[in-house]
Formats: structure tokens, sequence, C-alpha cells
């Protein structure tokens, strides 16, 4: 039983070590460009939230619009 639970874990194949290495640093560089990524998405939302804030307080509600004849 310890036998064929050690293969399917993985055991000492070489070839099954090197591929589990090669996708476990895949996930960490994917999970790094996704924290990258939401760190870059957050500060542009922060921006546009900025600009769009910016450019409502620049209409000029106060004055009327001219109509349309």
């Amino acid at each position: 039983m310890a036998k064929a639970l050690l293969g399917y874990v993985g055991g000492s194949d070489p070839r099954l070590l090197a591929e589990m290495r090669r996708l476990q640093q895949r996930v960490q560089d994917l999970e790094s460009e996704l924290v990258r990524i939401q760190t870059e998405n957050d500060a542009l939302a922060a921006a546009a939230s900025h600009h769009s804030d910016a450019l409502l307080e620049s209409i000029d509600v106060h004055q009327p619009e001219p109509a349309f004849s």
C-alpha cells in the first residue's frame, strides 16, 4: 500500500519531480502577476475616479444652457 501511495504522490521519478517543480514555479509566477495586475488595476481605478470627480466639478451647473431654436 505504501508503494502505491508513494507512486501516486510522485515517488522518486525525476521527471515527475521536475514537472511538479516546474508547475509550482509557474503557479508562483502567476500569483505574482496577479498581485501586480491587481495593484495596477487599483491605481487605475483610483485615477479614473479622481479624473471623473474633477470633470464633474468643472461643469458649471448654475449657468443655464442655451435653448435650441
